[in-house]
């Protein structure tokens, strides 16, 4: 499966957390259910997920993996152009 970037899944996270803050702080907010609902369907689908809470979990684990792997393996290098 082609995954995303680990940076646009971080900022969407960050989306998600921001706006899943102001839908609890307004509930009757339509325009702030609407916000954290689109972005949470967004995530499903970039995770392949079916429920916004099993996309928040895949996009947990999948950011510490590849921040694990990252941080493991040093920095990448770059590719040499002859």
């Amino acid at each position: 499966m082609l995954m995303p970037d680990t940076a646009v899944i971080a900022r969407l996270m960050a989306r998600y957390r921001a706006h899943e803050h102001h839908f609890l702080h307004a509930p009757h907010d339509r325009g702030a259910r609407m916000r954290f609902e689109d972005t949470a369907y967004t995530l499903c689908v970039l995770m392949g997920e079916r429920t916004a809470r099993e996309a928040v979990l895949a996009a947990e684990r999948y950011i510490a993996r590849t921040r694990h792997t990252k941080g493991s393996s040093g920095q990448r290098s770059s590719p040499t152009v002859s």
